[in-house]
């Protein structure tokens, strides 16, 4: 069992684990821990782009307001200030730092997405903005000496002393040996748990893992039940769901039912632009009243080369589906996409827990409310994986003597029962826990969660046995929170609930071996 040690340990290399391993290396040593390469994260195929109140006729206050508007009431005020103000001198920062934005006669092409009032979305690479924004940062990593990057390592156990973090347990698939990492401050950057639905835009890696760390650790969650569908993602049997911008529908593009009608004129002023929950929620519907499984994306109406220019990625991608961008209709359909509540922070992306910090998707840092504004989450990496480093270099080495745990193994006769469980569960969370939810079926997936949750409780020194467990209580907590929010708000709507109620206008904290708490909106 190898023993490291590290001022900083980062989990995860998405853009929020890249700007906090970046911000932490001018404050010492770091290790970026990621259970694959360093590039395959939610972020690296982020196609939208990142919100910034850049424009003259722009303000980070109208901004605030878009994002609290399609928040629903769940946004926290404070945290919301903080994204919008220092998200653009982050976003500042990055160009002075040779980031290079899209630019059309010397200025930035700003780009319009759901829930937006103004143009402000700062794209890279047409349709590449993550692939773009996450490999510059990898740039800059690179060049410092005292980051150190470990591939094909997952995290399996956070190490305590006195309720402080002293350290992690993570295990190598490349030499099947255990690390122990000694650290005084752990920033998780795992990413979303989107994976854990049957259909999902998410790499396979997207399956709560930092989530379920956490938890098992201590932490505070909240707002589990928020989960966002993104409403465009083609539908082809088969094959895993690919998802096509938003920002194709900030250009112009229409969404036909299967009587080839544009149905969001009546239901939004926004129309096809309204916040994600309406727009999914919508498609749901009339995917409902059809006999189609899906429903259509069309561009056929708008200037075809202006269209193949700004989005290369996605129309090679629709050629090789055998689609055409701008000719053909796209059949789409909602999925899984974001994670929108998380491990529960402050200002400074700090937990409950001593040492142990959040940035990005897994984190609920009071920003994203019960929906996330379109082009918010990259901005959130940036802001809130700097403020975690930053008081992460404050916290003071314990003296304690790390204590070696029982080691982790991998035993390959077990991959065949995860994959069993995985797909399972999977099928369920689709099923039961998707775009509307009800009682009954949030009950039926509980208690179904709850058994498999006991079953495995007790193998937690084998890893396919410990994913099992993680990924049935990540799905558990979901239905529970999404069984005691008896209301629609955001994404989450319930059938038997159908209205905003405003005693629900609050967080729901989850905690291990803890009743759920219900926690104020902070103003």
């Amino acid at each position: 069992m190898q023993i490291l040690e590290f001022d900083t340990v980062v989990i995860g290399s998405g853009l929020a684990g890249l700007s906090a391993a970046y911000h932490s290396s001018k404050y010492g040593r770091v290790a970026i821990v990621t259970k694959s390469q360093l590039d395959v994260s939610n972020s690296y195929y982020a196609q939208g782009g990142i919100a910034a109140a850049i424009a003259d006729e722009d303000s980070p206050e109208q901004h605030a307001r878009d994002t609290l508007i399609t928040g629903r009431g769940i946004c926290d005020n404070d945290a919301v200030e903080v994204l919008v103000n220092e998200g653009r001198e982050r976003v500042k920062e990055l160009i002075d730092l040779g980031m290079q934005f899209d630019k059309e006669n010397g200025k930035y092409v700003l780009g319009l997405e759901g829930g937006h009032t103004k143009r402000r979305i700062l794209h890279a690479g047409g349709d590449a903005t993550g692939k773009e924004l996450t490999c510059f940062k990898l740039r800059l990593i690179r060049e410092k000496k005292n980051v150190e990057a470990f591939e094909y390592v997952v995290a399996v156990k956070l190490l305590k002393h006195n309720e402080a973090i002293v350290g992690l347990q993570a295990y190598d698939f490349k030499t099947n040996k255990n690390i122990i990492f000694k650290t005084k401050a752990i920033i998780i950057a795992t990413g979303g748990l989107s994976r854990v639905f049957a259909r999902s835009t998410n790499p396979h890696t997207a399956t709560g893992d930092g989530i379920a760390l956490a938890y098992d650790a201590g932490a505070r969650l909240a707002d589990l039940e928020f989960v966002q569908f993104h409403p465009s993602a083609l539908n082809i049997p088969g094959k895993e769901a690919y998802l096509i911008s938003e920002a194709v529908r900030g250009e112009g593009a229409w969404l036909l039912n299967s009587k080839g009608e544009r149905f969001m004129k009546d239901i939004h002023p926004l129309a096809e632009l309204a916040p994600r929950d309406v727009v999914a929620y919508s498609i749901f519907k009339q995917i409902q009243e059809s006999d189609q499984d899906h429903i259509f994306l069309s561009l056929k109406h708008l200037d075809k080369q202006k269209i193949k220019n700004r989005f290369k990625n996605i129309d090679k991608q629709l050629k090789e589906f055998g689609f055409d961008l701008t000719e053909d209709q796209l059949p789409i359909a909602p999925a899984a996409h974001y994670m929108v509540g998380g491990i529960c922070t402050n200002l400074d992306a700090e937990t409950n827990i001593s040492g142990l910090f959040v940035c990005g998707e897994a984190a609920s840092t009071g920003v994203m409310g019960a929906n996330r504004l379109a082009s918010n989450s990259l901005l959130e990496c940036l802001v809130f994986g700097k403020r975690a480093s930053e008081k992460a270099a404050k916290l003071v080495a314990s003296e304690h003597l790390l204590e070696k745990p029982e080691p982790i193994t991998l035993d390959v006769n077990n991959e065949k029962v995860f994959l069993k469980y995985q797909n399972e569960l999977a099928q369920i969370m689709s099923k039961k826990l998707g775009i509307v939810r009800n009682r009954e079926d949030l009950e039926s997936a509980f208690n179904r969660f709850s058994e498999i949750v006991s079953e495995f409780d007790n193998n937690q020194h084998e890893y396919n046995l410990i994913k099992i467990r993680n990924m049935s209580v990540i799905s558990k907590l979901i239905a529970q929170s999404a069984l005691v929010r008896e209301e629609s708000r955001g994404g989450h709507i319930r059938e038997d609930f159908q209205q905003e109620n405003p005693d629900f206008k609050t967080h729901i904290i989850q905690q291990k071996n803890k009743n759920i708490e219900f926690e104020p909106i902070r103003k």
